[in-house]
């Protein structure tokens, strides 16, 4: 039997690698080409097999044969001569959601969605139903650190996805979670964000209430009340809800949060019953996310005791205050690009650590927008000093009257309400300031959705020394 050949324009993003593996593990034959390959991905695209080229060419695209499906990614702009292909010869082509509703989508579809922890909450479900023989189909945008693949197609009847609600793709301006239609729904915060797609709170509140409304009436919402935008939305909800929060009025609290160096623990009340809870992860934040898996864990029949077991086993997402240096000085890697989730993860370290901290920040696109600028005040409060790197560079439409902020302007944004924040245009410069003004017990944190040039690593290897 000749094995089906699928492309994939932009194959060395997390989610596409992740699902360009599931789709070679299925049998199908992968090829994939993006602008320039680097490790994690490259070694995990190179260790599962798959033939992928730097660049975009047309007779690698073809070599075989046209491929059966094109998956099109972001990247594929207009002049793209692999795109400009597929559209002469009208090859069958899908973006990344669309191919996730087509081949993942189960009949139990559980999606994670909201402004923030989606992705925590999509890998760690998938974790509690694979260690429960569940196998489920499911997808999320991270690596995890339990060496567990981010995607996989299965027969099973739960799919288990995040819900992103940026764009689709360059010809599909609807969130990507439109395309899964959801039979559980585990909605973590609503907070305005991606600017850029999103231009006013209203266009990023309303596919919310979209998504909510669009449940089925025998579906089910798992609901972070915390979040006041969150309890609102889910009241037009035509299904069940049970909410989660730190209010006794909710289905189930959590509390008695506690943090040190080495991950947290809390306890989880739900109908009298208390429940001691252990995580590796780091993060007060994370006790949210864990409540709301552990109630919609329940809610599937998983065993209480198996699923408090796993939550102990599970030990997160890289990139997600993934601590990548523990000495003198503690360096922690972490993906928060908008005011709100760097005041979140400023505010667990000054909960652990004594000495300074320092932090490295770049934000994506929509936050570079002056429509974001106000959630910048105070974000920064616990941190001792901001530095602003040099950004990397984004596609600006010249009819846009929102230019993005460069670093000075940045900056400028961050010094309104925090008074030590630098701007540090050069990468080597910047290092060098690190080293030279930092001692024992500080720590040392980059937050942005950018990879930071190898900053990192050129610091860890200076420290090592």
């Amino acid at each position: 039997m000749t094995k089906k050949k699928i492309h994939f324009i932009g194959i060395c993003g997390v989610a596409m690698s992740a699902l360009a593996i599931a789709f070679q593990k299925k049998g199908w034959k992968v090829t994939g080409s993006d602008v320039g390959f680097f490790p994690p991905i490259s070694t995990h695209l190179e260790n599962n097999n798959i033939d992928f080229y730097p660049g975009w060419h047309v007779d690698k695209m073809i070599a075989n044969g046209d491929p059966d499906l094109i998956v099109v990614g972001n990247v594929a702009g207009s002049t793209n001569p692999e795109w400009q292909y597929v559209q002469e010869k009208k090859l069958n082509y899908k973006s990344y959601p669309e191919v996730i509703a087509e081949y993942f989508v189960k009949e139990n579809s559980i999606v994670c969605a909201g402004t923030y922890g989606k992705t925590t909450n999509a890998t760690l479900l998938s974790f509690i139903f694979r260690e429960n023989n569940l196998d489920p189909t499911y997808m999320f945008g991270g690596l995890c650190q339990n060496n567990m693949d981010a995607a996989a197609l299965t027969d099973s009847k739960y799919s288990i996805l995040e819900g992103d609600e940026y764009k689709s793709s360059r010809f599909d301006n609807s969130p990507k979670f439109k395309h899964y239609s959801p039979t559980h729904l585990l909605l973590t915060a609503i907070i305005w964000d991606h600017a850029d797609v999103y231009p006013t709170e209203e266009s990023y509140f309303k596919v919310f209430g979209e998504l909510v409304n669009s449940m089925p009436k025998k579906g089910i919402i798992v609901a972070c009340t915390d979040d006041k935008k969150v309890a609102e939305t889910i009241k037009s909800a035509p299904c069940q809800i049970i909410t989660y929060d730190q209010n006794k009025n909710a289905d189930y609290q959590y509390s008695q949060i506690n943090s040190t160096k080495q991950g947290l623990s809390f306890v989880i009340t739900n109908k009298d019953k208390k429940y001691k809870i252990e995580s590796q992860m780091l993060g007060n934040y994370q006790a949210a996310n864990i409540t709301g898996c552990f109630a919609m864990a329940q809610y599937a029949g998983i065993p209480t005791e198996k699923i408090i077991a796993n939550i102990k086993r599970f030990r997160g997402i890289k990139r997600r205050l993934e601590k990548r240096f523990e000495n003198d000085i503690t360096i922690f890697d972490d993906i928060a690009h908008s005011p709100t989730k760097v005041q979140s993860v400023l505010e667990t370290l000054r909960d652990i650590y004594i000495g300074k901290i320092i932090t490295v920040f770049e934000p994506n696109t929509g936050n570079r927008r002056p429509a974001s600028f106000p959630g910048y005040d105070h974000a920064f409060a616990k941190a001792d000093t901001v530095i602003v790197p040099f950004l990397t560079k984004v596609k600006i439409d010249k009819n846009d009257p929102e230019i993005p902020a460069d670093g000075k302007k940045l900056t400028e944004v961050i010094s309104k309400t925090h008074k030590n924040v630098l701007y540090i245009e050069d990468d080597k410069k910047l290092i060098e300031h690190i080293l030279t003004n930092t001692k024992k017990d500080d720590c040392v944190v980059f937050l942005g959705s950018h990879g930071f040039r190898g900053m990192i690593d050129q610091l860890i290897s200076r420290l090592s020394c």
